[in-house]
Formats: C-alpha cells, sequence, structure tokens
C-alpha cells in the first residue's frame, strides 16, 4: 500500500504565529486552550511551563496571559488590559479581521450576520464587537434567517474555517430578502487550500486519514469532505487510534491534517501506518 500526503495540509500561518508567541513566553498560561490539539497543548506545558485558564475569573488571577487563536469577548480583554495584566495577542490576524469589520459595520447601523457555529470561541469572540449583540445574529443554515428581525442593510461575515459553498448558501438567501448586504469572505486561505487538496486526494485514495483535534472545526470540515470522495475516512487525533483492519486491501492511504495538527504528529501517523503494513505483509508472508 502507498501513503500519499495532501498538497496541503496542517498548521496555518495563525497556528505557527500563536506557537511561536507560546514558546516566546514560557510560564506564561493561554487563556482558553492555545490551538485544537490537546498533544501540542501538552508539548508546550512540558517543555515551556505554558499553562491553560479555563475561565475568565482565573485570567483575572494570572499575571501573563497569552490570547488564544481563536481570540476571546472584547468585554473581557478590556477589562484584563484596565487591570494591568501582561497580554501577549496571539489570536489569529485572519480572526481580527471579522471582529474588525463587525466593529466597523455595527457602528455604520448594519444588522449583523455571522455564518458560523454559535458555540465556537471564535464566534463568540467575533459577537462581542457588534455595538449591540442583539443586533449580530448567528447562522449555520440558510432557514435560520427566516425569523430574523434584520434591517435593510446587513452585513455579513464567516467562521475562517467553514465551507466556501455553504457560505455562499447563506450569502443568496439574504440578497433575496434585504435591501443592501455587504458580503465580507473571511474564510481563510490556508482552510480553502487544505480543503482543496483533500477533496483531490480523497478522490483517488482507497482509505483517508485526517488528523487534528476532535474539537477542531477545520478539521472537522476536511473529515466532511473526504468523506464525500472515499467512504472509508477517519477522523484521529494521533497515531494511537489507528486501526490495522482500516488498511487491509487498500492500495492509496491518503493523509490531511488540520491547521493545528504539527508535522510531528503527521509523522508519527505516517510511521505507524508503514509498520502496520509491514506487520500485515510479514504475516502474509
Amino acid at each position: 500500500m502507498n501513503i500519499k500526503l495532501a498538497s496541503s495540509y496542517g498548521f496555518c500561518y495563525g497556528v505557527k504565529r500563536a506557537i511561536r508567541i507560546a514558546e516566546e513566553n514560557p510560564g506564561s498560561a493561554t487563556y482558553g486552550p492555545l490551538i485544537h490539539n490537546k498533544d501540542e497543548i501538552a508539548r508546550l506545558k512540558d517543555r515551556y511551563d505554558i499553562g491553560l485558564i479555563e475561565s475568565f475569573e482565573e485570567a483575572e488571577k494570572t499575571d501573563s496571559i497569552v490570547i488564544r487563536t481563536h481570540g476571546i469577548p472584547k468585554n473581557e480583554l478590556k477589562q484584563l488590559k484596565a487591570e494591568g495584566k501582561k497580554i501577549v495577542n496571539a489570536t489569529c490576524p485572519y480572526v481580527t479581521t471579522p471582529q474588525q469589520i463587525v466593529e466597523q459595520m455595527s457602528r455604520e447601523g448594519y444588522s449583523i450576520v455571522i455564518f458560523g457555529d454559535r458555540n465556537h470561541p471564535e464566534i463568540k469572540g467575533v459577537v462581542s464587537y457588534a455595538d449591540d449583540p442583539r443586533d449580530a445574529f448567528v447562522v449555520l443554515d440558510p432557514e435560520d434567517l427566516d425569523e430574523l428581525p434584520l434591517k435593510s442593510k446587513v452585513a455579513v461575515v464567516a467562521q475562517t474555517t467553514r465551507k466556501p459553498e455553504d457560505f455562499l448558501k447563506i450569502v443568496g438567501a439574504l440578497t433575496l430578502r434585504s435591501k443592501e448586504v455587504r458580503v465580507f469572505n473571511t474564510i481563510c486561505n490556508a482552510t480553502f487550500e487544505n480543503q482543496d487538496a483533500a477533496a483531490e486526494l480523497a478522490r483517488e485514495a482507497d482509505v483517508m486519514i485526517v488528523i487534528g483535534g476532535k474539537h477542531s472545526s477545520n478539521t472537522k470540515q476536511l473529515h466532511s469532505i473526504c468523506k464525500n470522495y472515499c467512504d472509508d475516512s477517519y477522523l484521529i487525533e494521533n497515531e494511537k487510534e489507528l486501526d490495522s483492519a482500516w488498511f487491509e486491501g487498500k492500495e492509496l492511504c491518503g493523509i490531511s491534517a488540520g491547521a493545528s495538527t504539527p508535522d510531528w504528529i503527521v509523522q508519527n501517523v505516517i510511521d505507524r501506518i508503514e509498520a502496520i503494513v509491514r506487520d500485515d505483509v510479514s504475516s502474509e508472508e
């Protein structure tokens, strides 16, 4: 069996930047998981003593804080700064962009529609930048727009890791009901590239392995895309979750990885798959 990596996968610019920032601030604590990869977070803890804050109450008791790549609510950031905390902002620039757009469009009197998961920390942060949070609406499907009290002027942004084709459905539905729609494509370029590369590889693979955090939005999107083209597509966090049965009778194993997945985890997975294949060949002989 051959193993083939997607032409684009793994760490994006924002994650690389956040990891570098954390490493440059040993002994600090991140407000929320820095990225959605528990193995990389464990590495930062072991090597750089980077702690983890899970609540605002904990943050208020901490002197040196690294803001996660997904950002935090505007009022919390403002309050922590006012309290004199050392704040190192590792929010991804691609996440900062929709925050700024929402803030500006809200001030100009637009209703705000945000395409994404309302429970995701990125979206919670973006919503908080609206002048009036009651005029910012988070949706996942066009049907979610039906009962919303939108103004005649609407501005729409997207969670950075969403599928472009799904975002276009929201935009299309809005244009049918609103006089003015300002569309801001805030989906990350790295997301486009990783998704396109995963789809291309899944079309030819017998089995696809997608590596990344189970709570990572962009990794779950990659897995969903792969499943569209390759039924035997599996989402794992590390090599320990591999099942030798997945590779029986397969000729090509494709591998992709989410934006929060470091190369060392990808290599561990490749090494383990190669060992599984070697063991199978030895057993047959």
